[in-house]
């Protein structure tokens, strides 16, 4: 199992990706499953689960954990440090900055507009203090993802596919990763429709690829992404928000086709320096 080692085969590669994803699933389903079948044992032991609950953080960061086992498994804490120099890559093409500061809240504008909503989600009664504090902990819950993701999944998976099929592999993974929550009381989840969010977690995958290649493997511009996704500053607009973004998805692919299609150029290092395939 190695992601850093002189010359990666297609066996370490898969061995690597295989359990990173074993232990993502086994971490996450374990602890939303646990509360799925045994509700009332789970709570009673260690509380009612909630979006705020340490073991629903557990949850939501074991694509991370699986990613600094993995790393370090294979390539010591120097490979894990260097792993984590990638949080320090922000150079990229101004227009991809763009997309992420700008096209991302106008999306979730012109979805809620849509369905007659407002520009901006409602202040709650606790003021707009809360909402700035709920997003800086947002940044401690989906973006946290990403070391595993963009961090591990996706330059392993581009040592072998197209960044295209990278990206839907890994939308799928990542959509069924959270199937179980659609089943768990107590989460914002359990209102979702699980298709659609399906769907856009695809399209989600699809459209950060060519931002994060184009960033030379940057962890900090897909975190970036992600927090946009769940800034509670942007209104709710289901479902437009994911047909919306299908949209944007499908003319980004189609400008950046001759990246999208072919593995010429695409980040296959998942530790700096490490010899490519």
């Amino acid at each position: 199992m190695s992601v850093a080692r002189e010359h990666p085969t297609p066996a370490s590669t898969a061995r690597a990706l295989l359990a990173f994803l074993a232990l993502t699933f086994a971490i996450t389903w374990g602890v939303i499953g646990s509360y799925i079948f045994w509700p009332d044992a789970m709570a009673a032991r260690f509380g009612q689960i909630s979006g705020a609950h340490p073991l629903f953080f557990l949850a939501t960061w074991a694509p991370a954990i699986a990613a600094f086992t993995v790393v370090v498994a294979t390539a010591g804490l120097g490979g894990l440090r260097r792993f984590l120099s990638r949080l320090l890559i922000w150079r990229c093409p101004a227009p991809w900055w763009g997309f992420i500061l700008l096209v991302i809240p106008l999306v979730y504008m012109i979805g809620s507009t849509i369905k007659g909503g407002p520009l901006l989600a409602p202040k709650p009664p606790e003021g707009v203090g809360a909402m700035v504090s709920l997003m800086f902990m947002m940044l401690l819950l989906g973006p946290i993802e990403e070391f595993g993701w963009r961090g591990v999944a996706q330059p392993l998976l581009q040592r072998h596919v197209a960044p295209f099929w990278a990206g839907v592999l890994i939308g799928a993974i990542w959509g069924v990763w959270h199937l179980p929550a659609f089943y768990l009381a107590g989460v914002v989840f359990a209102q979702w429709s699980f298709l659609p969010f399906f769907i856009g977690n695809i399209t989600l995958a699809v459209l950060v690829t060519p931002i994060f290649n184009a960033a030379r493997g940057s962890l900090l511009l897909p975190m970036l992404f992600h927090w946009q996704l769940i800034n509670p500053f942007w209104p709710d607009a289901q479902p437009w928000d994911t047909w919306i973004l299908v949209g944007v998805a499908a003319i980004v692919v189609w400008w950046k086709r001759d990246m999208m299609f072919t593995r010429e150029g695409a980040v296959t290092e998942v530790i700096p320096g490490e010899a490519r395939p």
